[in-house]
């Protein structure tokens, strides 16, 4: 592609191209910035693109992005200075390959919790309506049935671009995708078009990154303040910054809601291990998800399906039938003594506190609560006093351990959460590190019709410590020990 169609539509405050070149691939890795090559200096969080642009430079590289003026680049070197190198990366992946957003229906979801599950059961959806669909989540990327590893929630704008042009190659007309906090800061989304847009809550999360909730919040916001007229915007009515996600969107405005008046209104009928019964949008409907939390999500599928100019009948149907996502609030029930074991991926206050209430209010009679919780490493720490503290206001017994320590020491972390625990609650308590040896021991102690919650790692099959990820999967370690117990 030539250069001049690659820069199409970036806002330059100065270059210098001396003649039209074809490029070949677009990089912000100066180790990959080769001849026929574009490199964007980009000024990251860790890192500053700008001190690489000499080893671009050395290995052939002769078209360079930058933010900085650098009046050291060679003559034979052409450069393009923009006010943002990762905007201009987002804008240009996106000519590169052909504006593919443009060509899906696409809709992006925020939030602190839910976004996997809205994500990965509008695809579900879609699919179940006869669409050949992409999904772009935390758990995996997949175009139509072929599976693709997920190593981001939001990938960086040239995977990005790449995975949605393969999706338009193979004949998708619809893509779901996440959208993180830290990808809108960012700008990983850059240059996207997008058709939907929707929000689900937001509560205590990522503040080593954001540093304060405003922070957080504008984050968010970002992503409705730069949707094109055309687009909808859809927010949670009940949560208290749902609004303000579209006070200067120029969006088209939609609501959701439980509690307060919205253009979607859903209400939970019944609540049970076996399923929800809902009322959406003055229908009646049952699914196979459990507790209130879903209830939102479900509710805002379905509206994602009616935005999307779905047949509303067509839409309840095919949402009857859709199954729990990966990691969330999946359970199994040991043949014998009835013990149900759920694992779920709630790593954030909000979202364990969420899964306790719909544990306490659908279980039936004296059956005790065990949490298997911990807090991962090199994450915001601000959380991990009050995730002990949830655990205790809502089980039974609770048994402290390690989730992903990453590079920092398990005990230290457990310690931490420590301080949360209430004077009353310590005799509950306990600390185990090894989180195998924690779930056997709440396997150990349960009594028949208990229930063991393994809450902060759900779908991940792996635990990172000091940089090695080991194999790990809670809901097949609980499976394993029910059999070897003899639950």
């Amino acid at each position: 592609m030539k250069l001049k169609e690659i820069l199409n539509g970036l806002s330059i405050l100065s270059s210098r191209i001396q003649a039209e070149q074809e490029i070949s691939f677009l990089t912000f890795d100066s180790r990959k910035a080769t001849e026929g090559s574009v490199f964007f200096a980009i000024n990251g969080v860790n890192t500053d693109g700008h001190q690489y642009i000499s080893k671009a430079i050395e290995n052939g590289c002769r078209v360079i992005i930058l933010e900085k003026d650098d009046e050291k680049l060679p003559e034979d070197v052409d450069y393009v200075k923009v006010t943002n190198s990762m905007i201009a990366l987002g804008e240009a992946a996106s000519n590169f390959y052909g504006n593919p957003s443009r060509q899906l229906k696409l809709m992006g979801v925020t939030g602190t919790n839910g976004k996997t599950t809205t994500a990965t059961l509008s695809y579900e959806l879609f699919r179940k309506l006869g669409y050949k669909c992409g999904l772009l989540s935390t758990v995996v990327n997949k175009i139509d049935e072929r599976e693709i590893p997920a190593t981001h929630t939001t990938p960086d704008p040239i995977e990005l671009n790449q995975l949605l042009a393969q999706m338009v190659e193979e004949g998708c007309e619809y893509c779901f995708m996440e959208c993180s906090s830290h990808a809108i800061h960012q700008h990983r989304i850059a240059g996207l078009d997008f058709d939907v847009a929707a929000f689900t809550n937001i509560t205590h999360d990522h503040l080593d990154y954001h540093k304060t909730f405003q922070n957080y919040l504008m984050a968010k916001k970002m992503f409705f303040d730069d949707l094109k007229p055309e687009a909808k915007a859809i927010t949670n009515a009940d949560d208290k910054n749902g609004l303000v996600m579209l006070q200067n969107t120029k969006a088209q405005k939609f609501s959701y809601a439980l509690k307060s008046v919205a253009d979607f209104k859903i209400k939970v009928l019944e609540n049970e291990f076996s399923g929800l019964h809902l009322i959406i949008d003055g229908q009646e409907i049952w699914t196979q998800l459990i507790g209130d939390f879903n209830a939102y999500n479900l509710g805002l599928v379905y509206s994602i399906g009616v935005l999307f100019e779905q047949d509303k009948m067509e839409v309840l149907k095919a949402l009857s039938s859709l199954k729990s996502v990966a990691g969330r609030f999946q359970f199994v029930v040991s043949p014998k003594r009835k013990i149900t074991a759920i694992v779920d991926y709630a790593h954030t206050p909000d979202a364990l506190e969420n899964v306790l209430k719909t544990i306490l209010n659908i279980r039936t009679k004296g059956e005790r609560v065990f949490t298997v919780v911990g807090c991962g490493g090199d994450r915001d720490k601000t959380k991990r006093p009050e995730m002990a503290q949830i655990a205790c206001q809502y089980s039974d017994q609770i048994l402290l351990t390690s989730d992903n320590p990453r590079s920092e020491v398990p005990e230290e972390i457990i310690r931490e959460m420590e301080v949360g625990v209430p004077a009353e609650a310590k005799a509950r308590v306990l600390s185990i590190v090894d989180r195998f040896q924690a779930i056997k021991t709440a396997c150990s102690m349960v009594n028949d019709k208990d229930i063991v919650l393994i809450a902060g790692k759900g779908h991940e099959t792996y635990q990172e410590i000091k940089g090695v990820k080991h194999d790990f999967d809670d809901m097949k370690i609980v499976k394993e020990l029910m059999n070897d117990l003899n639950l």
